[in-house]
């Protein structure tokens, strides 16, 4: 019997056009389209299905319109398909903001009030630090030990902090653009296989986003958060949470911390579980984990012949 983890993907697995397929199948992912709409009062799905690319790739756009696709699939094999998270899922998890997807679906949070707060994220993310001062850069075949040291080494012409632990010799560093292109320089130095900047419009996951974690302290403290159905790990633990306080506090640390998404699947993978399953857009999250657990089983579900073959293979 497999053990079930579901996991939902963030930020570079959009594209225009995702979920349209569902929409146009099934009712019930039709309403969470109209559902994250009607709560961002504007047409947000028709950016999802139709772009342009440009708008979709907006940060403020890019994080709501995921979190739809994600619940859109889920919805749809909860209502057509007779599943039963709960019962099926042994853990939840998502990549920055796939986190929020993650309490959605766990029903910690409401869909209507995630599309908010993914919003507000999206602009204060954006906000917190003027256009063309920060970037960041992947830094693919280094070690964790490798690019802490590269980190800092580059923080020395200007501050760089390591962003993403993707795992499988993945990692992002985040910064003020000089910062960057010092650790770029300096991976190369080293023979790092890749270095390269990522087409992001500001320097996600690192201290200067330190406004944007106050603006989402602030809204984070407003917002409803119920106990999870399943339990969701964190991004800046790789803990197995079910405590609604404690899910708020990382969600606010989560801005400013490191996504610990190698750490997360081995700890997933020690609790037991051996089938994951990413459900929404894409497949970078199924790619990432077969590096770091070549014997685990990935399964991504985005597009109906997607659901039906997993509804098959339960």
């Amino acid at each position: 019997m497999a053990v079930y983890a579901f996991v939902f993907p963030g930020q570079g697995s959009q594209s225009v056009g995702m979920g349209q397929d569902l929409a146009q199948a099934f009712s019930s992912a039709r309403t969470v389209f109209e559902e994250v709409d009607d709560a961002l009062g504007e047409n947000l799905s028709k950016i999802i299905f139709e772009g342009p690319a440009d708008n979709l790739t907006s940060t403020e756009n890019t994080q709501p319109a995921l979190m739809a696709v994600s619940m859109a699939v889920l919805r749809v094999l909860e209502t057509e398909g007779g599943l039963d998270l709960a019962s099926t899922a042994t853990l939840l998890a998502g990549h920055s903001l796939g986190e929020y997807a993650a309490l959605a679906a766990a029903r910690s949070l409401g869909v209507a009030q995630t599309a908010k707060l993914l919003r507000l994220r999206g602009q204060a993310m954006q906000k917190a630090v003027p256009a063309g001062e920060g970037g960041m850069a992947a830094l693919i075949g280094a070690t964790l030990e490798q690019a802490e040291d590269i980190a800092t080494q580059a923080s020395q012409t200007a501050l760089v902090e390591i962003a993403n632990d993707n795992g499988g010799g993945q990692i992002v560093l985040s910064g003020r653009m000089a910062g960057i292109d010092a650790a770029i320089a300096l991976a190369k130095e080293l023979k790092i296989k890749r270095a390269v900047k990522l087409p992001v419009s500001a320097p996600f996951h690192s201290s200067l986003m330190k406004p944007a974690e106050i603006i989402m302290a602030e809204a984070l403290e407003q917002a409803t958060i119920a106990a999870p159905i399943v339990p969701v790990i964190a991004n800046v633990t790789a803990l197995r949470e079910t405590d609604a306080d404690t899910i708020r506090k990382n969600l606010v640390q989560q801005v400013t911390g490191r996504v610990r998404w190698e750490e997360s699947v081995r700890a997933m993978v020690a609790m037991g579980v051996d089938s994951f399953v990413e459900i929404g857009a894409g497949k970078v999250l199924s790619g990432l984990i077969r590096r770091i657990a070549p014997d685990v089983t990935t399964t991504s579900v985005g597009t109906p012949d997607d659901i039906e073959s997993f509804l098959k293979s339960l």
